[in-house]
């Protein structure tokens, strides 16, 4: 049974003032992160050589993914706003720290290999707080119109941020780009203080022990009609999605002749189509058949994504990319948007964590394979596979009554 943490909210959330000061931190944040990692990819290509700059860049995947489910505990148990307050002084910190580190000398690689650690472990904490706090902060009614709000953030960041970085990168070196990431991080921590929380309903307990709160957790994902093969659904969609976009989008713009620019055009179509598909949930919101309309949209999708490997021009690519942001920007809202409206409250950090660390853990798995498979038997087969596994995750909602029934309140 899904506890609703609030009552429904009497301010939709695009003009409630609370949600709007957690949209501008969330959105300083992003902007930050973004910033942040072209500063240390470009410190450390200059600082080592290639091979030695790519372990700098995967030193944060490898803490996220081993401490992810007991950063969800975490979040649960302390609160995500306290939380997301505390990896943001945190991330910002370390961030400030390396800047003057680097301004003042030239210690190598180590310092970067040191941050990027810390973020990542950083990050097994406040992914998790971050999908629990939206339900602390508005009405279980609007929790599909933050979702959208939080994908529209998450575009504007992504676009914004290199430019940002470049910019910083160009007026000051690494050190002035690490400066500008640590100052957009710390932004957000008065908007964040300043965000009003509610409590848990009353009755809600807590486990003895850290240990019995995780199995708790897993035990709600595992057992929820919804959430379990909500979960199989998010991982199928993903690692059917990031081969194809990552490895296969780049070989297949050098095997067309369409080069970096070209690529450039088909990733900002996708941005488009994805970003057009949270501003329709956030405008939305309610949705009566979201489990079925997710269905849909995935595997359609799943169509769009295979259909790239046989346009004939960049043009027809970067109308097939927007499809694709279109539609798996559509499923994935939505899954996001489901995961916050069915898990009880009480559990949504630990809830979050298993999502996230289904598609930390298990999609870069796709991106070798994608790039090995397209070696040995050429783009289309392997879009074509790619294509069938976004497929099934599109089943998945088709073939389970209660995800196929489940709806959007609004």
């Amino acid at each position: 049974m899904t506890a609703t943490l609030i009552p429904p909210a009497s301010v939709r959330a695009h003009r409630d003032p609370n949600v709007l000061r957690w949209l501008g931190a969330y959105t300083s944040s992003m902007l930050g992160d973004n910033v942040y990692y072209l500063a240390l990819s470009w410190a450390a290509v200059q600082a080592g050589t290639p091979a030695q700059a790519g372990l700098v860049m995967s030193a944060s995947a490898l803490p996220r993914a081993v401490l992810m489910l007991g950063g969800g505990v975490i979040a649960d148990r302390l609160g995500p706003k306290r939380v997301v307050i505390g990896s943001d002084a945190v991330r910002c910190a370390a961030v400030l720290a390396v800047a003057a580190l680097l301004f003042l000398t030239h210690p190598g690689l180590w310092p970067l290999a040191l941050l990027a650690c810390v973020f990542g472990t950083v990050d097994a904490v406040f992914m998790p707080a971050v999908g629990a706090l939206p339900a602390r902060i508005t009405g279980h009614d609007q929790l599909a119109r933050v979702q959208g709000l939080r994908g529209l953030a998450i575009r504007a960041a992504s676009v914004v941020g290199a430019p940002l970085g470049g910019l910083g990168v160009a007026l000051g070196g690494a050190p002035a780009a690490f400066a500008l990431a640590g100052a957009l991080i710390a932004l957000s921590l008065p908007l964040l203080l300043s965000v009003r929380v509610r409590d848990l309903p009353a009755g809600t307990e807590r486990g003895a022990t850290a240990w019995s709160d995780l199995k708790a957790g897993l035990r709600h994902v595992r057992r929820h009609r919804v959430l379990g093969p909500l979960m199989i659904a998010i991982a199928l969609g993903d690692l059917g999605f990031v081969g194809p976009l990552n490895v296969g989008l780049t070989l297949l713009a050098d095997h067309r002749g369409w080069g970096a620019a070209g690529m450039g055009w088909i990733l900002a179509g996708f941005g488009t189509g994805a970003a057009a598909a949270s501003l329709l949930l956030a405008a939305r919101g309610r949705l009566p058949r979201a489990g079925l309309l997710t269905g849909c949209a995935c595997a359609a999708g799943s169509v769009a994504v295979g259909a790239l490997a046989f346009v004939p021009g960049l043009a027809a690519a970067v109308g097939t990319a927007l499809l694709v942001g279109l539609l798996t920007g559509l499923s994935g809202a939505l899954c996001g948007a489901l995961l916050q409206t069915r898990a009880d409250p009480a559990y949504l950090g630990r809830v979050t964590a298993v999502s996230s660390l289904v598609s930390l853990g298990l999609t870069p798995l796709s991106m070798p394979f994608a790039a090995a498979a397209t070696g040995a038997f050429g783009l289309g087969p392997v879009y074509a596979v790619s294509a069938a596994v976004c497929g099934l995750g599109g089943l998945v909602f088709l073939a389970v009554p209660a995800l196929r029934r489940a709806e959007l309140p609004g």
